[in-house]
């Protein structure tokens, strides 16, 4: 199951019960819901990195893979009031 690990932000895998560092981010966004510039990012480890893509991918999501730098951290973290969050599965 995917949900929302505290640690996400701050560079751990977005997989329910991971808590091994994120070395990939995973931006994807619901089409159905989201405009094209809304875009979500989990993030992941090497393990779940494809577990990930593939759930996104599955459901017909833009899904766009790269390398997960430390310096990104500070874009994954949420912002009060701009609904911006990692590994909520909205």
């Amino acid at each position: 199951m995917i949900g929302l690990s505290s640690a996400a932000p701050q560079g751990g895998c977005s997989r329910a019960g991971c808590r091994e560092a994120a070395t990939w981010r995973v931006d994807w966004r619901n089409p159905r819901i989201h405009a094209e510039d809304r875009v979500k990012t989990w993030l992941a480890c090497d393990e779940h990195v494809e577990f990930l893509r593939d759930f996104l991918a599955s459901r017909s999501f833009p899904v766009r893979v790269s390398a997960f730098e430390t310096t990104d951290a500070a874009a994954a973290t949420p912002r009060v009031g701009d609904g911006t969050t990692g590994g909520d599965g909205a």
